[in-house]
């Protein structure tokens, strides 16, 4: 009898402690637990940086490579007597990083290396490709730009992307210089089956030597789908007088978050 009673006992027992167990944990995930999330400030989850990595569309710190200036900083180009072209060519090497709006200021400075002019911009790092910060008629006044620098003014935020440009293909480039002036008109093709919307094209011209001499940018509403075909139209107050020997044409669109 004395067992059977010390079994109810132990029973009754146990079944307190599971019924406090489940109370406690009720309570937890009720008023305490916190489903992890991308943006609550800690590493939780998935993730394997602070609120990045994992399962968050962002891409921590120490998983992308830095954005490489392919020049070593920024060409410029006398337009006028006191308007310069300055640009500055980046390459971002990551394959499914992407980055939006990235602050930047490309300054120019005279040949005793005193500052003329600073202009601030924003540029779009597309995964895998190539961008051109590229900054208009700058008013110099009277003084001679020798150097121009690129500069980033802060780190960008990378995200998970895809390169998306791979249907666009560049089919024409036709280059003519004339009497104090020159021109280019791009031909793209969309070889797919969707159409593309607002892409930005940027050109660099470059010499036998491979020096960029001139740049520019315009902006291309839409590419039909199916072999649509667009002509993106530039033009410069300068006669290079046959100097353009090869051009790179920098198509790019807005980047799409992967998740």
């Amino acid at each position: 009898m004395s067992s059977w009673s010390s079994r109810r006992k132990l029973a009754f027992i146990l079944f307190g402690f599971i019924v406090l167990i489940i109370f406690v944990a009720s309570i937890y995930f009720l008023f305490i637990y916190k489903v992890p999330a991308c943006t609550d400030g800690i590493m939780n989850g998935t993730e394997t940086g602070v609120d990045c990595g994992g399962s968050c569309v962002k891409l921590c710190q120490n998983s992308f490579l830095p954005p490489n200036i392919v020049w070593g900083g920024a060409k410029f180009e006398k337009v006028t007597d006191e308007l310069y072209n300055v640009a500055a060519l980046i390459s971002n090497q990551n394959i499914n990083g992407a980055a939006t709006d990235v602050p930047y200021r490309i300054s120019l400075y005279d040949d005793r290396g005193i500052l003329i002019k600073n202009r601030e911009g924003k540029v779009t790092l597309y995964p895998h490709r190539n961008s051109l910060a590229f900054d208009s008629a700058i008013n110099v006044g009277k003084r001679v730009p020798a150097k121009a620098i690129f500069e980033f003014l802060q780190a960008p935020v990378w995200f998970k992307s895809h390169d998306a440009l791979d249907g666009i293909a560049i089919i024409n480039k036709k280059y003519t210089d004339d009497n104090n002036s020159s021109s280019l008109e791009v031909t793209l093709e969309n070889r797919t089956l969707f159409p593309y919307e607002d892409i930005l094209v940027s050109v660099v011209l470059y010499d036998k030597d491979g020096n960029a001499i001139g740049f520019s940018k315009t902006i291309i509403d839409s590419i039909e789908a199916k072999n649509g075909r667009v002509t993106a139209p530039f033009t410069w107050p300068i006669d290079r007088k046959g100097a353009v020997t090869s051009i790179e044409v920098i198509p790019i669109i807005s980047p799409t978050a992967d998740r």
